[in-house]
């Protein structure tokens, strides 16, 4: 009897378990939702600093966009400070 004959030959190509193709799947749904919340929480961030300089703008009446300006840039720093922070997770 040959013990060979139960095994597959070695050059002969393993169909992938199904386990392994729905856990790389799921892999590469969680990671797009995480980047994808992130992309959305940089905008709701920026877009808000932008928001409140404008309204502070207008509160005010000045004739430059002194607040708007200085808002936007530090809601653009602390977005990119979050995005940082959460890759290092």
């Amino acid at each position: 009897m040959d013990s060979q004959a139960d095994s597959p030959a070695p050059n002969e190509d393993k169909k992938p378990d199904r386990n392994d193709l729905v856990s790389k799947a799921t892999e590469k749904t969680t990671s797009f939702a995480q980047y994808s919340g992130i992309a959305f929480q940089m905008l709701g961030t920026i877009g808000l600093g932008v928001y409140a300089g404008l309204k502070l703008d207008e509160w005010q009446g000045n004739a430059r966009p002194i607040w708007t300006i200085v808002l936007s840039l530090t809601a653009i720093g602390a977005s990119l400070y979050l995005f940082i922070k959460q890759l290092t997770r």
